[in-house]
Formats: C-alpha cells, sequence, structure tokens
C-alpha cells in the first residue's frame, strides 16, 4: 500500500493482477544459471545439523553440481520421463530437484511417511519409470519397500539407492549439452494431501514454480544478506519451491536440517545467524515454547512467515513480543505452486493479522457464490478464486477432476471460503466443506477458533460441525490445553458467549493431547469429527 490511498483500489471482490514485479518466463535450470553467475561465491546451501556443520555449497557450486546430477540422471532416463523421489530432507534433494529440471525430467515427489499402498499408489498413477529414495527413514527400510513396489508396476522402475549417492553422481558424463527445457514444461507432479479420496497430482510448471518463489521472497523483501532456516518438508511446494526457490533467486543462503526439531531449529538460527523462518504455525509455537525453557541469543531473525494452517492473532503478538521478530501470513495450496497471498513486512493495513495478506504480484483473486460463480460484493464470504501462470495445468490424468478444479477462462477454484476487503486483503473462513449450517445459519468455524486462541489457556484448537437431528449441524470444538491452565468447557463456554452470537458457541466439547495433521501441517477436521460421529473419542 505504501502510504497511499487505496480504499477506493476495488470495489468488489475481485483483485485484478498487480503489475509491480514482472512474470519471468524462466526455467528451474535458467534461474540456477542466473543465481551462479549472480553470486557466484557466496554461500547458497548448508545442510544443517544440530551435532556438525554440515556440507556446504556456493552458488556455482550448486550449479556444477547439479549438472553433474542431471548427467547421470540422463544415462538413465529421457527428458519428459517421470522420476519421483522419496525421502526426508537432505542436500541431495535439492541436487535432485534441480538435476532433474536441468534434464527436463518430472520430478514426482513422495512424502516419506507414505506407507507401502500409498507409494504403490503414485508411482503407478505419476507412471513413474524410476524412483530415488533414502535407505532408512524412522526405523523404516525405505529402500526394500520401493524395490518390492517397483517390481509390481507394469513397467520397468529403476530404484535409485541415496546410499549410492556418489557413485550415482560420477556415472554421469562430465559435460556436455544439457536437453532444451521449455518454461511451460512440467517440473514436478506434488500429491494433494488427500484429505479425502486418494490423492490428486497437480502438475506444475516449471515457470509457476519459479516466479512463485520469487516473488514470495520479494513480498517478504528478501535478499543475498539473508539466511533461510527450512524445516519444511522438500515433498512439499514451501520446502522446494517457496524456500528452495526463493533463496536461490534473491541470492540467500539456504540451511536444511534433516527434520524439524524446536531445539535445534533455534540453535541453527543462532549458529548461521538466520534471518528467516518459513513454516506452518505448530512448529513456530513449539519454537517460542522453547526459547523460553532454554533462551538461546538470536539478535538476526527478522521474519517469521506463516502458512498452511489458520494463523491465531495472539501467536502473531507472542512471536513479536517474545523474539522481537515480524510476522508475515500467507495463503495458498499446492495447486498454485502454492501461495497465492500474503502480507508485507510492516504491513500498512490496520488489521493485517487477522488476514492472509493480498495477492502477490501477477496473481488475480476473486470471491464468487459457490452456486451461481458470481463475483460477490466486498467484505462477503466466498469462494476463493483465482488465476495466474503459477496455477497447475490440471491433474495429473484426472480429466474429471482438473475440470472441477480449473474453469474454462482458467480460474483456480480452491474450495476455500474467504471474502475481500477494499484493501484487496484475504479473509479465510475455512473449506467450502467445513462450513457449518446450523437452523439455517452458515458459521464459519475459523471465526470460533480465532476467539478460543485469544484465551490464555488454550494451545490449539479445531472447530467443526457435527450432524444433528434438531439443528441439521451443531458446532464442537476440539482443544488442547496448555500445562498450566485449568481451563475447562464451562469456562471456554462463558468465554465464548463474551465474544459470540449464542448460536456459534460450541455445544460440545472435546480435549485433545495433540491433532491429527498432513505433512504440510493441516489438521485433518475430519479424522476428528469421524472419531466422535462414530464414538470413538478424540
Amino acid at each position: 500500500m505504501g502510504g497511499e490511498d487505496r480504499s477506493q483500489l476495488i470495489t468488489s471482490s475481485h483483485w485484478p493482477p498487480d503489475q509491480s514485479d514482472e512474470v519471468r518466463n524462466h526455467t528451474i535450470g535458467r534461474a540456477l544459471d542466473l543465481a551462479a553467475s549472480t553470486w557466484a561465491r557466496r554461500t547458497a546451501l548448508i545442510e544443517g545439523s544440530p551435532q556438525r556443520d554440515g556440507p556446504r555449497w556456493t552458488f556455482e557450486e550448486l550449479e556444477r553440481d547439479a549438472k553433474r546430477v542431471a548427467h547421470a540422471l540422463l544415462t538413465r532416463f529421457s527428458p519428459g520421463d517421470r522420476v519421483a523421489v522419496w525421502s526426508a530432507n537432505c542436500s541431495q534433494w535439492v541436487l535432485l530437484e534441480l538435476g532433474a529440471a536441468l534434464a527436463g525430467l518430472t520430478l514426482v515427489t513422495v512424502n516419506p511417511a507414505y506407507r507401502d499402498s500409498e507409494l504403490a499408489y503414485v508411482l503407478r498413477q505419476s507412471k513413474a519409470q524410476g524412483i530415488v529414495v533414502q535407505q532408512e527413514h524412522r526405523s523404516r527400510d525405505l529402500l526394500h519397500i520401493a524395490a518390492g513396489v517397483s517390481k509390481d508396476l507394469p513397467w520397468p522402475c529403476e530404484v535409485i539407492s541415496l546410499g549410492d549417492w556418489p557413485s550415482f553422481v560420477r556415472s554421469g558424463a562430465q559435460d556436455g549439452a544439457l536437453p532444451y527445457v521449455r518454461p511451460g514444461d512440467i517440473a514436478q507432479i506434488q500429491y494433494t494431501s488427500g484429505t479425502t479420496g486418494f490423492p490428486k497430482g497437480a502438475l506444475l510448471t516449471h515457470r509457476g514454480l519459479t516466479n512463485n518463489g520469487r516473488l514470495y521472497a520479494h513480498a517478504i523483501g528478501a535478499g543475498p544478506d539473508d539466511v533461510w532456516v527450512n524445516p519444511m518438508p522438500l515433498f512439499h511446494t514451501a520446502g522446494c519451491g517457496l524456500v528452495t526457490l526463493g533463496a536461490l533467486q534473491t541470492g540467500g543462503t539456504h540451511v536444511l536440517p534433516p527434520g524439524f526439531d524446536a531445539g535445534a531449529m533455534l540453535d541453527l538460527f543462532a549458529a548461521h545467524h538466520g534471518t528467516i523462518l518459513l513454516s506452518v504455525p505448530t512448529m513456530l509455537i513449539r519454537m517460542l515454547d522453547e526459547q523460553v525453557s532454554a533462551p538461546r541469543d538470536l539478535p538476526s531473525w527478522r521474519i517469521a512467515t506463516l502458512g498452511g494452517a489458520p494463523v491465531a492473532p495472539e501467536l502473531v503478538r507472542r512471536a513479536e513480543r517474545e523474539l522481537g521478530v515480524r510476522v508475515g501470513i500467507g495463503f495458498g495450496q499446492t495447486e498454485a505452486s502454492p501461495y497465492i497471498t500474503h502480507t508485507r513486512p510492516d504491513d500498512p493495513h490496520p488489521t493485517w493479522w487477522e488476514t492472509v495478506g493480498r495477492p502477490l504480484p501477477q496473481v488475480e483473486v476473486k470471491i464468487t457464490d459457490p452456486i451461481d460463480r458470481s463475483t460477490l460484493p466486498l467484505n462477503e464470504v466466498g469462494e476463493v478464486c483465482t488465476r495466474s501462470v503459477c496455477v497447475m495445468e490440471g491433474y495429473n490424468d484426472d480429466p474429471d477432476a482438473t475440470a472441477a478444479a480449473l474453469d474454462a477462462e482458467g480460474w483456480l477454484h480452491t474450495g476455500d471460503l474467504g471474502s475481500l476487503d477494499s484493501y484487496g486483503y484475504l479473509r479465510i473462513q475455512g473449506r467450502l466443506k467445513d462450513m457449518i449450517i446450523r437452523g439455517g445459519e452458515n458459521i464459519y468455524p475459523r471465526e470460533i477458533e480465532d476467539v478460543l486462541f485469544e484465551h490464555p489457556g488454550v494451545q490449539g484448537v479445531c472447530v467443526v460441525g457435527l450432524p444433528d437431528e434438531e439443528w441439521g449441524e451443531i458446532v464442537a470444538a476440539f482443544v488442547s490445553l496448555r500445562a498450566e491452565t485449568s481451563a475447562d468447557a464451562e469456562t471456554l463456554t462463558a468465554f465464548c458467549r463474551q465474544h459470540l452470537a449464542s448460536y456459534k458457541v460450541p455445544q460440545v466439547w472435546e480435549f485433545v493431547s495433540e491433532f491429527p495433521q498432513t505433512a504440510s501441517g493441516k489438521i485433518q477436521k475430519f479424522v476428528l469429527k469421524d472419531r466422535l460421529v462414530h464414538g470413538d473419542g478424540a
């Protein structure tokens, strides 16, 4: 907003593309080449470990090693082939992402927590011709599982062990031309969380991923002096897209721990003078709690950006109060590569912490009536739709799902409920399928969750609708409490009555120690709801 009066910028719930930053018609390989020529000897990647200082790469070394990986891949596969990666975070994952892009291959990202049947589904659905596998993850022999699953496919699928990484890299030619790759080619297939039915494979382009990572990095003011400490899983667009490609295109250093541990994250921030965090809210809460119990000196940390789940205003205030860091909030989904909107540091919006920001440059957003798809007036709740170069090409081999998500004009219908204000800032009210209708009244779980987060005894909350013969649905709240609190259902009910209309006050309270989550940090509401509906408890 830059101090100007933008209250009249939009008069309906439609934000046209902001031209303040450019669309670049780049591949991931081109982005790597530009980074290597611009910041050649600056540190690009550090494999972070709390026990030791891991290996590191400059930008020119990162490009050199990524090209070696590309040549090794091309001894086994042809441009256009799909190759899966099944591994937790490690430096080889990043090199594989860049190498596959240079080789013109499509990388199929697989959650290392997937069970055998889930891996089989992804390999079969993506028609993967190969899979690169971590030997073990959380006491599971991933290499043995992958070998067994690949044998049952109706086509050859080569299994490559990360345990043989040095010999794999040496197997390729040391030089020679790499194939021509177009910005519109499919760089990755990322599978959605699969909260209902089988997961769908979003086809994400080079152009979409590179632009999204760069636009996000610009929105938060990232530059060559920044150090990104990245706990997000690389198999998700937040880890391999926003952070990996955001840091790459702005010259920052990417510190990559093997997974999330609150204490280890704080140690890495202290050791490497970290400046930027992208995480889900739960991670930041755990880091705040750890900092209280074992304080570290963290003067370099300047911003924590949050996404993947609702962000309570109290969490924003706590982070700023206890860590002295700015907080940014983003909203997106895998199908949009992933970010659609984001707040800005020193945001002038009067209540920015209640929003997920305004659309990134070059990203168009509108709020539509879920029934007739007409654009709604300002501040009315409807389905969030977006259109940009970042939006997926469709779902892999699933024309029906693609047609349901992408309309003829290129709009992605996200399935999320939200509203736009006159500044173009988006407020999210939850998923369209999660909206509660009680006695004809529409109730948005996010509003109730935000109120409950304000109670000092509440650590986490999830609100769902339960079927009811009289009202159609009633409101149920799943709550995790802080250890030191004496709050109970009676006190929380009284608290809600002070801030909410009576029909929005939860009638059912369930207290839980933790919430079931997807790998990207989203609470699986359907799991909680099913347990209660079927009498299994929470």
